[in-house]
């Protein structure tokens, strides 16, 4: 085996979340490496299939809600909790998957001038929310470089946002064992902040300790949303035990509005409303249980990032797709989301495979796969648009996602 081939397997499988033998499995279908082609916008403004999937949208209410600035070249943190050469098979991985330039300095510039290019094929007024990614704190608030897989910084995704401000947002990311939190989510919000962000799995944060109750009070106060990662987390290291999505219960009741990422989509939990020491079940299955929930209706959602990738579809597409079609119960409670620059990771989605499962027509399979290798993004949300189960796909209130970024005045 080729010596980069091994660690190039190892972060296919942590980004996709599978095994080696998963990352194996996907290898051959659409390559392993993003040819990033022209984004060619005007060409892909006047495709057919591109202009169906942008009719009935309103692109002022059409805001990616998951989408992240990684870091990129000299700014790539190589220490973290993986060994050295899967973090920097993953690191140049995501910077291909972005398109990022091989000579580029500055990483901001880097990272996001690719994007701004593909998002010229969008009509004005939609936006990407960029998420920063505070450090591993431990209960103790100290920063725990060891365990920090990345960080991005809030300053850095507020400055983002001031160089494109026509096409960004930001949520911030504010560990609650900080013991500045509560003035650094002040500090942010007066920023423009949309949201806040964790990973607890990799940040080592228990949504159900009452260590968050604070930010709790203060999201709840200014109404804005927790986005936060369900199921077990393959992208980076952590404790997945964090992200079982009964946890949520504890900000849920506190009056915070929460969007569950990847719809819990991956993985086994305990029942924890049963007890620590129940019977694992697919995480899914706690999500679905939350939105059940009568008095969650109006404040917990999902977002629909990696949702259609290799190792998350098969019949929880299905359910999502029937509940999240005009008529169905979470036809607003299903948020877009691209996970940014994941789309463009080449092995991880299939377009033939969906059609082969009946998600799409097979007269959209050239154009998505000849759409990807120019715009990585606008293939995930016309992707998302095209998908199917038995005649239904998401409704256009899927992709209005502005309307739950809106915070409280002060």
């Amino acid at each position: 085996m080729n010596p980069m081939r091994r660690p190039l397997l190892a972060a296919l499988a942590g980004i996709a979340g599978l095994g080696t033998a998963g990352a194996l499995a996907l290898w051959p279908d659409e390559g392993l490496l993003n040819p990033c082609l022209a984004p060619q916008a005007e060409r892909w403004r006047a495709d057919p299939l591109v202009r169906a999937a942008l009719d009935g949208l309103d692109p002022a209410a059409l805001w990616d809600v998951h989408a992240h600035l990684l870091p990129v070249g000299t700014a790539i943190h190589l220490h973290g909790p993986w060994p050295w050469p899967v973090m920097y098979a993953q690191a140049r991985l995501q910077d291909n998957a972005a398109c990022v330039a091989p000579e580029a300095t500055d990483p901001v510039r880097a990272f996001l001038g690719p994007l701004v290019e593909r998002l010229a094929a969008m009509p004005p007024g939609a936006r990407v929310m960029l998420l920063a990614m505070d450090d591993f704190y431990d209960e103790r608030g100290r920063i725990k470089p060891e365990r920090t897989h990345f960080s991005v910084s809030n300053d850095t995704c507020a400055a983002a946002v001031r160089i494109w401000p026509d096409r960004f947002a930001w949520a911030a990311s504010v560990h609650p064992h900080r013991g500045d939190a509560l003035e650094e989510l002040a500090r942010v919000r007066g920023l423009g902040a949309r949201a806040l962000k964790w990973i607890p799995q990799a940040q080592g944060i228990d949504p159900a300790s009452p260590r968050c109750d604070a930010i709790y009070r203060a999201l709840a106060a200014s109404g804005l949303p927790l986005i936060t990662h369900g199921g077990d987390e393959r992208a980076t290291a952590g404790d997945d035990a964090l992200g079982n999505p009964l946890r949520l219960r504890r900000a849920l009741d506190a009056g915070v509005k929460v969007i569950v990422a990847h719809c819990a989509t991956m993985g086994h939990g305990a029942d924890l409303d049963r007890g620590p020491n129940a019977p694992a079940r697919p995480n899914f299955t706690y999500f679905e249980r939350l939105m059940a929930d009568d008095r969650y209706r109006d404040r917990l959602f999902g977002d629909l990032s990696a949702i259609p990738q290799r190792a998350r579809s098969g019949p929880v597409l299905a359910t999502l797709l029937e509940r999240g079609a005009v008529g169905g119960d979470w036809q607003r409670r299903l948020l877009y989301g691209s996970d940014h620059p994941i789309p463009g990771a080449m092995p991880l989605f299939s377009v033939r495979e969906l059609a082969s499962q009946g998600y799409l027509a097979d007269a959209d399979v050239d154009t998505l796969r000849t759409l990807r290798r120019h715009n990585a993004w606008l293939f995930d949300l016309v992707l998302k648009r095209r998908l199917r189960h038995r005649g239904r796909g998401f409704a256009p209130d899927v992709f209005a996602t502005r309307r739950v970024l809106e915070p409280r005045a002060s």
